[in-house]
C-alpha cells in the first residue's frame, strides 16, 4: 500500500485550516443573499429554488475543493490511501487500534445527544440568541423549502432529483468529506485534544447563509464529531448527519405530489 504524503503527525497550519475555510464559507451567503436573488429576479425560476440551486453548486465546490487537496497530498490517489486519509473506515479501538463494527453501538447515545438538540427547540433557541447583537439578520431570507408548496411545483418529479442531489453532497461528498475528512485529521495539530469542538465550531460558523442556525449546530454537531474523533471513523458523522436527508427528501416529495397545498 502507498504511504500518504502528508501523515496524521504532519498536520495543518491554523491559516491552511482557515484559508479552507474562508474557501467554502464566504461564497454561501453571497450566493444565497445576493447572486441567487438577483439571477432570479432577471429569470422565471422560483427565488427559492434558485437559491437551493446555487447551495448545491456551494456544496459541489467543497467536494471538488477536498478533492483536490486530498490528491495533492496523496503520493497514490488510491481507493485506500483515500479512505485511510478521511477515516472512511471501520471505527477503531483507540487504546489498541483494533477496528471492529461492535463500536456503532455508540450510535445509539450519540445519536441521543443530537436529537436532543438539533430535532427539538433547542437548536433554535440557541441559535437565535445572534439576534441579540444583530438584530438585522432576522430580515434575511429563511430558505425553508416550505416556500416551495405551491401549484409551480406540483408534479415536478424533476425536484426529487435534486433534493437527492443536494443530499449526496451535503451529508457525503460535500460537507463532510471536507470538515469531517480533510480537516478534523489535520486539526489536533493547532487544537490538540480539543480538534473535534474547533471542527464543530468551524462546522457551524460556515453556515453564515443560515445565520439563525449557527449557534446550535455547535451543539447538535458534538456528538458525532466527538465519535468520529475518538474511534476515526467518519462514519459516525456520516450516519447520524445522514439522517437529516429524510426530512427534506419527504417534503420535496409532499410538494411533488400536491400532498402539501
Amino acid at each position: 500500500m502507498a504511504l500518504l504524503k502528508t501523515s496524521d503527525d504532519e498536520q495543518y497550519s491554523l491559516a491552511k485550516i482557515m484559508t479552507i475555510w474562508a474557501a467554502v464559507a464566504i461564497p454561501m451567503p453571497i450566493m444565497a443573499f445576493w447572486i441567487a436573488p438577483m439571477v432570479a429576479a432577471k429569470t422565471s425560476i422560483h427565488p427559492l429554488l434558485m437559491i437551493w440551486l446555487f447551495m448545491i453548486a456551494g456544496m459541489i465546490w467543497q467536494f471538488i475543493l477536498s478533492m483536490g487537496l486530498l490528491y495533492n497530498e496523496l503520493d497514490e490517489f488510491t481507493w485506500a490511501n483515500f479512505c485511510e486519509r478521511v477515516w472512511l473506515k471501520k471505527p477503531a479501538n483507540p487504546k489498541t487500534g483494533k477496528a471492529s463494527f461492535i463500536f456503532f453501538w455508540y450510535l445509539i447515545p450519540a445519536f441521543g445527544v443530537y436529537a436532543a438538540i438539533e430535532l427539538t427547540l433547542v437548536v433554535d433557541i440557541i441559535g437565535r440568541l445572534i439576534l441579540l447583537p444583530f438584530l438585522w439578520l432576522a430580515t434575511l431570507p429563511d430558505l425553508d423549502l416550505h416556500d416551495l408548496a405551491t401549484e409551480e411545483f406540483v408534479g415536478a418529479w424533476w425536484l426529487i432529483v435534486v433534493a437527492i442531489v443536494n443530499c449526496i453532497f451535503n451529508y457525503f461528498l460535500g460537507e463532510e468529506l471536507l470538515f469531517l475528512g480533510v480537516l478534523l485529521p489535520k486539526m489536533n495539530g493547532v487544537f490538540g485534544k480539543w480538534d473535534w469542538l474547533a471542527n464543530s465550531a468551524l462546522f457551524a460558523l460556515y453556515h453564515l447563509h443560515r445565520p439563525l442556525q449557527m449557534l446550535g449546530f455547535i451543539f447538535g454537531g458534538l456528538a458525532w464529531r466527538l465519535s468520529s474523533r475518538y474511534f476515526r471513523s467518519n462514519w459516525f458523522a456520516i450516519i447520524l448527519h445522514g439522517l437529516e436527508a429524510i426530512p427534506p427528501l419527504v417534503r420535496v416529495i409532499v410538494i411533488v405530489t400536491g400532498m402539501a397545498l
